[in-house]
């Protein structure tokens, strides 16, 4: 077996005992394969294995890939940081967008994203340690931003995602998650919504992610290995 396919299921299988060792066996928790810099190849192999989900930073890099691989029902996510002029292909190409930071970005995936296509899920994301160097709603923005979001078409709200502060304490990990489960929970009750993705947690926080209620993890070393630079981070 390849290495890339002995570490993808070494993955799936981990997610499992995390939520065996946590009591939540029950939950469904999306496995998102984020491939950034890595070959369209690789992609292809784990498309093969049954992985559905794939995750790309870089604009060019992933309409590469979709070209390549047009053949296969892929599920796009986009989940880098977000330029207002990349939006257009954004919009048209992918299916989820984790990285919405502002609302002018709401507003333009709503406006260029094709009526005739499905609407476009997305995750506001969100600044859950306050970090000056990181982008992304504050908590105490989310409640005043709900409402119009709520109202574009095209788009549908679907969640919350985070990049915490980088812990090794299991237990600072799990305070950072715990926050934006929180903040999801409020914005459900406050506007009679049912929102239900948590996008949190990547290789090195995965337990403390999963603790604490994520429905979907973001996993790149821990499949694919060690990143390349890529050549085109547009």
């Amino acid at each position: 077996m390849l290495p890339l396919l002995q570490q993808y299921y070494a993955q799936r299988e981990l997610i499992k005992t995390i939520q065996l060792q946590q009591g939540m066996s029950s939950r469904q928790i999306m496995l998102l394969a984020v491939s950034k810099t890595k070959p369209a190849v690789d992609v292809a192999a784990l498309y093969k294995a049954g992985q559905r989900h794939f995750g790309e930073n870089y604009l060019q890099e992933a309409l590469l890939k979709q070209r390549l691989l047009a053949h296969l029902d892929i599920s796009w996510h986009f989940i880098g940081p977000i330029q207002s002029n990349k939006t257009r292909d954004i919009a048209r190409y992918f299916s989820w967008v984790h990285s919405v930071d502002r609302l002018k970005i709401a507003k333009r995936l709503s406006e260029q994203r094709s009526a005739n296509m499905p609407p476009m899920n997305i995750c506001l994301q969100v600044n859950v340690d306050a970090e000056e160097t990181k982008s992304g709603f504050s908590l105490a923005e989310l409640s005043g931003v709900i409402g119009s979001i709520l109202l574009l078409p095209n788009i549908r709200l679907r969640g919350l995602m985070a990049i915490p502060t980088a812990n090794t304490g299991l237990d600072e990990q799990r305070g950072a998650f715990k926050k934006l489960a929180t903040a999801l929970d409020d914005i459900n009750h406050q506007f009679n919504l049912k929102l239900d993705t948590l996008s949190m947690g990547m290789s090195a926080d995965l337990e403390a992610a999963i603790a604490e209620g994520s429905t979907m993890v973001r996993i790149g070393t821990a499949i694919f290995g060690r990143r390349i630079k890529s050549s085109d981070k547009t």
